[in-house]
Parts: structure tokens; C-alpha cells; sequence
């Protein structure tokens, strides 16, 4: 660990800013606490926060705080700044965007870079089929959309979401969440029509991926029924449930059956689309190729924006004035998406992906191979976990988990827990850390666990 005189000057963020940890004062230093005080006295009780700092800088693979400790992001804000959070490409389109006009409202006078970014994910999303999109301005609106489009072209209402998924904190993203503290709890009733189901999580339930298909649609097929169903909605790889992975044929089985029975199947891609997972979208990992595909987060360097992508056929189905926003689409946000797609299909990024998920399958499985508390590694790509575990029983180990975070968040590394029971931790880097600095991070996370 590099000390410094707390009182150097913070660095500005962007590709030069210095790529390094140092941490300088106990965190948090005496200029974040000031700032995050008055966040307490100024910001609803409600709008947590995990690390205890204040942002100043942040780019490549590190974020620098109010008192000039440089922390490793090992969180990319969660899976958001992919690019990094200052790409010169994202930070020029910002700027001669916001220099032309900020905002008409497409819906009143549309504009070009909204049309350009349709065209993009009608390209790069899977399926082989004619494409439509809509933009919206987070992921749990995107996925809103998709369930009222679905519902729009089949005339039918119920909607299947799975164990330990994630959609949203809105109150129909809500009733698709499966994890109710923080998300749920207190805030019902939900919206009606919503069904769970199980999933594959192969490390808990033993299943194949046709034996854990064959349960959920049974489940499906005997409370639900085809005929009422307008939609099924997953993650291909669950993020806020635990990375959780499906074990090979679940998703083709799904897919196959929603097909069969005129049903439209919704990728939810917010957290795993755009180079995240070593492939543009993870559901190209399964070779599937959904009828809507729900995206967000890395889509605009940062930048509020989402979509809804899908079969041309059923994202017309909503009539005129049924889909939309005031803000959706932002031109400057699209500004920012086309900069972003441009870094990821022409800096190598899905590569770098690929590369950074074999530095951190490795360093992982060294530690698990180590030591029996960590009960599986998984994930594709800069999209990785690892589940803390009792090594006795095999039950999840919340107090393991935290403890882990909070030792490597003291020593200068962003790290973010996950998982319905609490006892995972996530890598989500960006994807323009270097491997030094990653494999520094990784370092910080063994000496956390060892000293557990």
C-alpha cells in the first residue's frame, strides 16, 4: 500500500489520472465524513450508500476520494462504467452535445442520435430477426416496458419471473424481485399477475439445466397456464441474486417452450449486456435469442439510459402514444450510448472482458482450492462471484461476507455483496482496469479472507 501526504493534490479523473491504491487516512478521511454528514441531514434515509467516501475523480480502474485515498473499483458502479467513468470518446460526445441542445423531447421533436442508438441495439442485440427499439431512462422502466408490450401483443396479463431474480425497485419491478429486504419490504401491495417459479441455481439445487426447465415449467403449465401467460423474464445470468449461472439447457428449454405456447420470453440484460460477460450480451453465452431484450446500465459510460429491444412484430404492438417518456432517449445520454458502443465494438473490449474473467477465475479458484469457506466461483467474463460458505454444512455465510467486504473496502478496494442470502461477493471491474491493479485488488481480497 502506497502512503501519501493526505494534503497532495487530488488528481481530476480521465484516462491520466494515476492508477494506483493509496490510502492516506481511515476511511472515511475527515473531508468524506463532512461531506457524507451532510448527506445524512440533506438525503432521504433511504438512499443507502456502501462506501465510505466521498467521490472527487474517478477513470480506469480506480476512484478517488475528497481526502486523496485512490481506492480500486472492483464495482464499476455496478457494472455501469464499464468504459470507465471518464472515456474521452463519452466525455467529448457529452460535451458537443450538450453545447447543441440538451433536450426537445423526442416524443415532441425527435432527433437523430436517439434513431442512431435503435440502430445500434437492433444490430448488436441476438436474433436474427427484423428489430425495433424504445429507449427509457433506467433498467426497471426498460423492463416495465417490456412487460406492457408483451402484454399488448398477446392479450394476456400473468407475467413468470424466477427465485433470486432482480428487476427493479418500481412497484411492478418490485413484484418481479424476488429478495424482499432492502427492496420489497414495507413497500406492497405489488402489482398483480405476477408468478415466481424456480430457476437453475446448480450450486444449490443439483439439477440439470432440462431437470430445473422441467420444474418451472410444470409449476407454470399447473398454476398458471399457457393460455394467460403473456410473458416469462429472467437474467440469463442472475446479478443481484448471486451471479448465479444456469446450468447448460435450462434457457433453451425455457426459451422452447414459451415459443410453443406463444408466449414472449424477455431477456433482462441491464446488468449483463454490453461486453459484461465476455460475449455483447450474455445471452449469446446460451445461444439463445430472446423476443425482447431488457438493457441499461454500461449502455451510456454512465449516463441515465435504457431500452427495450425486440421482434419488430411484437415492439409494435403498443399503439401510438403507449410507449415513451419525457426524458427517454435523452440526446445526451445518446450521445454518450453511441461514444460507449463504439468503445466496445472497436477498442476490444469484449475481448478485454474475456481476459479480465480468466485473471479472476483463477485468482478466485486458487482461493477457493484454499480454503473450504468459499463454496463456488462463477460468472462469465468481468462478471464474476465467488459464495461464502459455513464448509460444514454448506449453508450461505452472510456474517463471512461482510466481514470480507468491509476488511477490503478499509484497505483501499471497491468490492460489492450480492445474493438472496447475502453471502456473495461480486466482481464487476471495469473493463479498462489494468492487470497489475486488478491483480493488487485480488491480493487485497486474499489477506481480507485469510485474516476472516
Amino acid at each position: 500500500m502506497t502512503i501519501t501526504d493526505a494534503t497532495s493534490t487530488i488528481p481530476v479523473g480521465g484516462p491520466t489520472l494515476e492508477q494506483v491504491r493509496r490510502v492516506v487516512t481511515e476511511l472515511p478521511g475527515p473531508r468524506s465524513a463532512e461531506i457524507l454528514a451532510r448527506k445524512s441531514d440533506a438525503v432521504a434515509s433511504g438512499v443507502a450508500h456502501s462506501m465510505p467516501i466521498a467521490v472527487v475523480a474517478a477513470g480506469g480502474g480506480v476512484v478517488v476520494d475528497a481526502d486523496g485515498n485512490s481506492l480500486i473499483d472492483l464495482g464499476s458502479g455496478i457494472a455501469v462504467t464499464s468504459v470507465g467513468n471518464a472515456h474521452p470518446k463519452v466525455a467529448a460526445a457529452v460535451a458537443a452535445q450538450a453545447a447543441q441542445f440538451t433536450h426537445t423531447c423526442f416524443m415532441v421533436s425527435p432527433y437523430e442520435a436517439y434513431i442512431d442508438v435503435a440502430e445500434a441495439l437492433n444490430r448488436l442485440t441476438p436474433g436474427g430477426f427484423a428489430k425495433k427499439s424504445a429507449l427509457f431512462n433506467s433498467g426497471a422502466e426498460a423492463v416495465e416496458n417490456a412487460v406492457k408490450i408483451a402484454r399488448k401483443h398477446t392479450g394476456r396479463q400473468a407475467v413468470v419471473a424466477f427465485d433470486h431474480g432482480y428487476h427493479g425497485r418500481t412497484n411492478l419491478t418490485m413484484a418481479l424481485t424476488a429478495k424482499s429486504m432492502p427492496y420489497k419490504s414495507g413497500f406492497g401491495p405489488f402489482a398483480p399477475e405476477v408468478y415466481r417459479v424456480p430457476g437453475s441455481y446448480p450450486y444449490r439445487d443439483g439439477l440439470t439445466g432440462s431437470e430445473a426447465a422441467a420444474r418451472a415449467i410444470t409449476m407454470i403449465e399447473k398454476q398458471i397456464g399457457a393460455d394467460s401467460l403473456a410473458a416469462v423474464i429472467i437474467e440469463p445470468i442472475q446479478g443481484e441474486g448471486g451471479f448465479i449461472v444456469p446450468a447448460d439447457g435450462f434457457l433453451d428449454d425455457v426459451v422452447a417452450w414459451c415459443r410453443q405456447n406463444g408466449v414472449v420470453f424477455i431477456a433482462d440484460e441491464v446488468q449483463t449486456g454490453f461486453a459484461r460477460t465476455g460475449a455483447m450480451f450474455a445471452s449469446e453465452i446460451f445461444g439463445i435469442e430472446p423476443d425482447l431484450v431488457t438493457t441499461a446500465k454500461g449502455i451510456a459510460g454512465g449516463l441515465p439510459l435504457a431500452a427495450v429491444t425486440g421482434r419488430a412484430e411484437i415492439m409494435d404492438a403498443a399503439h401510438a402514444g403507449g410507449l415513451g417518456g419525457t426524458y427517454g432517449g435523452n440526446p445526451i445520454a445518446c450521445a454518450a450510448a453511441i461514444a460507449s458502443i463504439d468503445a466496445f465494438e472497436n477498442e476490444g473490449l469484449v475481448e478485454r472482458a474475456q481476459q479480465l474473467g480468466g485473471i479472476l477465475t483463477e485468482r478466485l479458484g486458487a482461493m477457493q482450492a484454499a480454503d473450504q469457506r468459499i463454496g463456488e466461483v462463477r460468472g462469465h467474463g468481468a462478471m464474476v462471484a465467488a459464495e461464502f460458505v459455513d464448509p460444514a454444512t454448506g449453508a450461505p455465510d452472510a456474517a463471512l461476507t461482510a466481514t470480507v467486504a468491509k476488511a477490503c473496502i478499509a484497505a483501499g478496494v471497491i468490492v460489492l455483496t450480492c445474493g438472496t442470502f447475502g453471502n456473495v461477493i461480486r466482481f464487476l471491474p471495469p473493463l479498462t482496469i489494468d492487470d497489475d491493479l486488478l491483480a493488487e485488488g485480488l491480493d487485497v481480497v486474499a489477506a481480507a479472507l485469510a485474516a476472516a
